[in-house]
């Protein structure tokens, strides 16, 4: 398996596997790095303010790998049984753990109810996206969108040098024939999410915010 999908052929069902699991071991590996790093300190006796700072780093570090383990189960995982219904509190718990840091903000609109996990998962996918627009930081302000079984999300990035990658909104297009590799089955991923739910996903500007919407 080459990794990457021809253009304008999507990957089938083993590659896209393979493609999200490479996508979470990336999102792995720099806290699992930063835990060794920290515990290779610790093995070289060192002076106890190094020994503080190598501590310190573990702590920190394995939080973090906790927060996108847990994430990343909710966003690409099974989630539970087929048909299972999903709260979106854990949904906002789990997304401010792996989102939010002394950047990037999260103001969550929606209330608290059961939803289908697709559902779920194709709104923290929008998350994923939706932060990659504020590459320096900024706000995610999520706000439900339309009513009824075909209510949707719609997620608003605001923050410095907010831009709109081209290449993200192309690949959520449902007419879409770029080559589908580890850096961009998440996009194609969140689009097949969206389609599960019959609903469409957009990413597009709209003043001074990047917006992501499933309508």
């Amino acid at each position: 398996m080459s990794g990457i999908s021809s253009p304008g052929t999507a990957p089938d069902s083993l590659e896209l596997a393979a493609l999200l699991c490479s996508r979470v071991c990336h999102d792995l590996i720099s806290p699992v790095g930063a835990i060794v790093n920290g515990l290779e300190v610790l093995d070289d006796d060192p002076k106890p303010e190094d020994r503080e700072f190598a501590l310190d780093l573990i702590r920190k570090s394995a939080r973090t790998a906790s927060a996108r383990l847990q994430f990343c189960r909710l966003a690409f995982g099974a989630a539970g049984s087929s048909g299972a219904q999903i709260d979106l509190g854990d949904a906002q718990n789990m997304a401010r753990g792996h989102l939010e840091d002394g950047k990037t903000t999260i103001t969550w609109n929606l209330p608290r109810a059961l939803l289908p996990k697709n559902k779920v998962k194709l709104l923290l996918n929008m998350l994923v996206i939706a932060q990659q627009t504020i590459p320096r930081g900024g706000v995610l302000t999520v706000d439900p969108s339309g009513e009824g079984e075909k209510s949707g999300f719609r997620v608003a990035a605001r923050g410095l040098n907010a831009r709109m990658p081209q290449n993200i909104a192309d690949l959520l297009s449902s007419a879409s024939t770029s080559a589908i590799d580890a850096h961009a089955v998440q996009p194609h991923y969140t689009k097949l999410l969206a389609q599960a739910c019959g609903l469409q996903v957009v990413l597009a500007p709209e003043g001074d915010a990047v917006v992501v919407t499933a309508s």
